[in-house]
């Protein structure tokens, strides 16, 4: 092994979603458009939260964060992937490959989380409401949203060191859009067996802690909206609800596809279809379900409309 001779890569190649020339302006348009509407809608949604008197609660302070992290692992992703739509040589160095690498991970784990703290936060407003001031406090939200925030970026930064452990000396096509777990893994000239096993403990043991909190917390939520007499009641307490419940499943199915499976040629062409729904579909949709379903904030925007037109 000593006499062969290695060439440590330096830069890495992006081969994206396809390898269709025709295609490449089709894709670029069509991204773009996705990335407005994702940075429009999230923008928003933070600016609405921020200004409306009626929405500083805690259940719209958590909305403007996970606003802001699907914004962040969005536009983590995005630009690289428009510029490289537009260029012959689809290349991405070696360091600007890990940076994204480690946003990527910290801001998709810190999204599970804050999806996790929503849930918690519905919970206690439908099942012990009398309690909600106390145990929603601005202190405890504040620390909630942090406590996500740390403990995210504390597990990109474990994941990227164990990937920068590896060696790549060999073929530097990265068979993705952007840098991900499997196809880097893929690529490696040294034994993944420790990244390869910590993807599947971090990735798993994230999705199913958060995920079965997010579960409980519903099934208290629906036993306590049962017990609801009133039809009235029971609506109001569903729509709350509803939207959250939407995003969960959007977000967390196309996780799931995407994390639990070996990394292989095949399992990488597959993952770059969910990374899709999950990078660009639901941050986009995020702010519509959450527009559209919520009786809060329409008649936020009405406000600001009608504000807006007294004014002119």
């Amino acid at each position: 092994m000593s006499g062969v001779n290695y060439t440590m890569v330096t830069e890495f190649i992006l081969l994206g979603l396809t390898d269709h020339p025709e295609l490449q302006s089709i894709l670029f348009v069509l991204f773009l458009m996705i990335y407005l509407i994702t940075i429009c809608g999230n923008v928003g949604m933070i600016a609405l939260i921020r200004t409306d008197p009626k929405l500083q609660t805690p259940m719209y302070f958590f909305l403007s964060h996970l606003s802001f992290v699907d914004l962040c692992y969005s536009t983590n992703v995005t630009p690289q992937m428009l510029v490289n739509f537009l260029s012959q040589r689809k290349t991405i160095s070696y360091i600007g490959c890990f940076i994204q690498f480690h946003f990527f991970i910290a801001l998709v784990i810190t999204d599970y989380y804050m999806l996790t703290v929503m849930a918690y936060d519905r919970y206690v407003a439908i099942c012990n409401p009398l309690l909600y001031s106390s145990k929603m406090s601005k202190n405890i939200c504040i620390s909630l949203v942090t406590a996500t925030y740390v403990y995210g970026f504390v597990n990109g930064l474990i994941q990227t060191i164990l990937m920068l452990r590896l060696s790549f000396c060999g073929p530097n096509e990265i068979n993705h859009f952007y840098c991900a777990d499997p196809p880097l893994m893929v690529l490696s000239c040294s034994d993944t067996y420790i990244k390869e096993t910590a993807m599947f403990i971090v990735a798993g043991s994230n999705l199913t802690c958060s995920l079965t909190v997010i579960l409980i917390s519903y099934m208290f939520i629906f036993i306590a909206i049962l017990r609801i007499r009133s039809t009235e009641g029971q609506r109001k307490a569903f729509s709350t609800c509803g939207s959250h419940l939407t995003a969960v499943t959007v977000f967390y199915g196309t996780l799931f596809c995407m994390y639990l499976r070996s990394p292989s040629e095949t399992s990488v062409e597959q993952g770059k279809i969910v990374a899709v729904f999950y990078i660009f579909v639901s941050p986009m949709l995020n702010p519509l379900i959450y527009s559209l379903r919520n009786k809060d904030v329409k008649d936020a925007v009405k406000r600001i409309m009608k504000s807006k037109l007294q004014v002119k």
